[in-house]
């Protein structure tokens, strides 16, 4: 007999839905029962493409003992942390301040009245390496919570004072960071070696990289190419079906965790549109390879990731089988010599097993071995093989697919679709893009007039029920007003603007930033965050779709807005700007405000999206433009194109930053000055 969870549109849920463990999910009706029963509350948080919350679900859930355990003594609530950030974000807090560690599976153990007062990750069957087992952890707190409540008690008011320091307000900083000194601390981080920042395991640093190339000088720019492309070299990215694994396990980027992500390949594709424009022509290696990644990025998210309707799924999974029917982490994705020789012949197979670094050891496991690229890569031999050796391992098991749509993620997707379409002249790009957005409105959007309101995720057409958070309107706004301006249409600024007004009325916090989510009766805080996470942080995103959407529009109130909203994330940026990418990408676009280089609006009238004028915009404007390329008579988009006429040779730019409008540009090689002059 299924469990509660069987309804769920969430394939995470889906996955225990089936277990005899009594699972419900997040909500209300949960906390009624353990509040009837009066037993504590077992939160398990995961994702469905996480390793190891499968291996402890077929460890722990799927044992009938051990479910009756549960049953009997808790109330058990099982999360999708993809679908309810905010539930993740609270108790991920606690499960640190607890353990001094986090992750997933994370195993939290709460009250009736929803407060944390133990907390951990994953547990063993049987005690090992130092961790008890599941069941001795479970039966520890369900005797304590029988025979010693008011220890308990005391120890889940304390977590909840820790708890509410999560939504205090913040103490703005003097003014934006300076460039010299962030970026300074940056680069103490840096990795000279491998690039990225850190030790292992090392994850790619999209947010970051962008905040590098917003100035582009040589120091800055060095540290995004040599990061980005030991990236592109490496085992993390999928040399054969292009896309990148969620991170490295290594600190030379050879053998990933080997879980694909929606979100890490939305926001490495615009990164490395963003670094491919900054790379000079002349050096034609680096641009191939990074040109290479473009392409391959967006043909893996059309071929594994779209959905039937036309979003994007989440992820796929880390793990699948092998042969034998054996499941293996990785195993989809790696080779060694005899397998090149099967596929591609003895000369072949010993040409590409050099230039991919296939050795006998293997670089894996098992003598298996990641393909990473060596040298100079001889792209018109490589390639062919490469095909081949695609189609072979399409005979494989394939790995698992979340395929429910996350709105933040399809938005921060449209942002990057648009900036690679235009930039690559790919009109196919910019549909996927156009077809994304409008399945996510059409979906995601539930209601009608006032009652109007945006859910954060959907699967097979079907709305979840999981509210919107912050993240989710900031993401579709940002997405939205690139679509506009890429397209021409003020429908879709129309709805950026809309996203942008019921999320200032939903999560505006009294200094001028954002909370994460809604304040929800169930979690003892509210959440909020001005580090990055796998994503950028909410504000953050809030900050550059305000600031698009001002620039589109002419409305000041959004760049007022964003001004405001950017102040709350200054002193992160200060003290941490490794966490705080985009908001340090901000800080740096306002600084060369200061300094004259105020962030443009590029008008661009023609009947054509993809004339070489607007290709020239898109390929040459300083980080914070906003470009927009319609007919004459256009509506919608505020004064700057109001009054604006085609040239004779069927474009037109109209540049202006602020006040300040330039000459009218009727060729491409006549945009570079009015998009960098200072003024």
């Amino acid at each position: 007999m299924p469990n509660r969870l069987a309804d769920s549109t969430s394939p995470y849920l889906q996955q225990h839905a089936h277990q005899p463990v009594d699972w419900q999910p997040w909500g209300e009706e949960a906390f009624a029962e353990a509040r009837e029963r009066q037993v504590p509350i077992f939160l398990s948080v995961g994702y469905a493409a996480c390793h190891w919350c499968h291996v402890m679900a077929h460890e722990s859930f799927d044992d009938p003992d051990v479910a009756a355990y549960l049953n009997e003594h808790f109330v058990s609530v099982k999360v999708d942390r993809e679908e309810h950030p905010d539930v993740d974000a609270v108790h991920m807090f606690a499960t640190q301040a607890l353990t001094g560690r986090g992750g997933w599976p994370m195993s939290a153990f709460l009250t009736p009245d929803g407060d944390p007062f133990f907390a951990g990750t994953y547990f063993p069957p049987e005690p090992a390496h130092g961790l008890p087992s599941f069941r001795q952890v479970a039966e520890a707190l369900a005797q304590a919570w029988a025979e010693r409540r008011d220890e308990v008690l005391a120890s889940a008011s304390s977590v909840r004072d820790e708890l509410a320091k999560l939504g205090t307000a913040i103490q703005p900083a003097d003014g934006v960071p300076g460039s010299r000194e962030t970026l300074e601390l940056l680069g103490k981080d840096y990795d000279l070696i491998h690039g990225g920042f850190g030790h292992a395991p090392k994850f790619p640093p999209p947010t970051v990289l962008d905040a590098l190339l917003v100035k582009g000088d040589p120091t800055s720019l060095d540290m995004a190419q040599l990061t980005c492309e030991a990236m592109a070299r490496g085992g993390i990215h999928d040399q054969l079906g292009g896309g990148f694994h969620r991170y490295s396990v290594d600190a030379g980027w050879a053998v990933p965790h080997f879980e694909k992500m929606l979100y890490d390949n939305a926001l490495l594709l615009g990164t490395y549109c963003r670094l491919w424009r900054r790379t000079a022509d002349h050096d034609a290696d680096k641009r191939a390879l990074f040109e290479h990644v473009i392409y391959g990025i967006v043909g893996f998210l059309e071929r594994e990731l779209r959905t039937d309707e036309g979003g994007f799924a989440a992820s796929l999974d880390a793990d699948s089988c092998d042969i034998r029917g054996a499941v293996h982490e990785g195993i989809f994705y790696v080779w060694n010599r005899e397998l090149l020789a099967d596929a591609l012949g003895a000369d072949d197979a010993d040409w590409a097993a050099d230039v991919f670094h296939v050795t006998d050891p293997g670089t894996f496991e098992h003598g298996l071995s990641t393909l990473q690229l060596r040298g100079r890569v001889d792209w018109s031999r490589l390639e062919p093989l490469m095909q081949t050796l695609n189609e072979v391992r399409a005979q494989r098991f394939r790995p698992a697919r979340d395929d429910k749509v996350v709105a933040a993620w399809n938005g921060l997707l449209v942002d990057a679709l648009v900036t690679a379409g235009m930039m690559f002249h790919e009109p196919t790009w910019l549909e996927l893009a156009r077809g994304c957005a409008e399945m996510v409105w059409t979906t995601h959007v539930v209601g009608e007039g006032q009652q109007a309101r945006l859910v954060r995720t959907s699967r097979d057409g079907v709305a979840g029920s999981a509210p919107a958070v912050t993240e989710d309107h900031a993401a579709l706004a940002l997405g939205f007003a690139q679509l506009a301006g890429a397209l021409g249409d003020s429908e879709w600024l129309r709805r950026a603007i809309w996203l942008l007004d019921r999320a200032d009325a939903l999560f505006s916090a009294e200094d001028g930033g954002y909370f994460d989510a809604e304040q929800q009766p169930m979690l003892p805080s509210r959440p909020r965050e001005l580090t990055d996470n796998p994503t950028p942080s909410a504000t953050a995103t809030m900050v550059h779709a305000l600031r698009a959407v001002g620039l589109l529009s002419g409305e000041q109130r959004f760049l007022d807005r964003s001004d405001r909203a950017a102040a709350t994330t200054w002193a992160t940026v200060a003290a941490t700007p490794r966490f705080a990418g985009w908001s340090l990408a901000d800080a740096l676009i306002r600084e060369e405000a200061r300094r004259g280089l105020r962030p443009a609006v590029a008008v661009v009238v023609s009947d054509d999206p993809f004339n070489e004028v607007t290709r020239a915009a898109w390929r040459m404007a300083p980080a914070g433009t906003a470009i927009v390329t319609a007919p004459a008579g256009t509506t919608g988009f505020g004064e700057n194109f109001e009054g604006r006429v085609a040239g004779e040779s069927g474009a037109r730019a109209f540049v202006c930053r602020g006040t300040v409008c330039f000459d009218p540009a009727d060729h491409y090689s006549e945009l570079k000055t009015p998009l960098w002059s200072r003024c």
